[in-house]
């Protein structure tokens, strides 16, 4: 049983893209599938799909690769709010990262979303991560 799924998410995308995999499987929730949602809308991952099963599901990543130098496009993807110290941020101090060419995706009450749409909604919350 994984105590903290959101950082398993985390770490299964970052060992996949520093191996070089294509395709990174994840067991499912409605809070990963929100995430997985961000960053292909961010344009860090090629695609994504969500298949069910009789459990949770699971989220298949194809993650995204330069064409000619081979780097990830995810070149650092890091959990700010860990269950034994949370982080929360309102909107007027929502983090900026890597000077606006990063996004944090933050959960807040009108669901998990990037850390410049929480900000424009003027709402706040919990900072999960920060990708660049």
């Amino acid at each position: 049983m994984n105590t903290d799924p959101i950082a398993d998410f985390l770490t299964r995308i970052r060992n996949a893209s520093s191996a070089g995999s294509k395709i990174v499987e994840i067991p499912g929730s409605n809070v990963k599938r929100a995430m997985t949602e961000i960053l292909f809308d961010q344009g860090f991952i090629l695609n994504y799909k969500f298949e069910d099963d009789d459990k949770q599901g699971i989220i298949k990543i194809a993650l995204k690769y330069n064409q000619s130098t081979k780097v990830p496009a995810i070149t650092k993807i890091q959990r700010a709010s860990r269950p034994g110290l949370r982080k929360y941020s309102g909107s007027s101090t929502m983090p900026r990262v890597l000077n606006g060419l990063g996004v944090a995706i933050v959960s807040t009450s009108k669901g998990v979303i990037t850390g410049k749409q929480a900000k424009q909604m003027n709402v706040g919350g919990e900072v999960l991560c920060y990708v660049y």
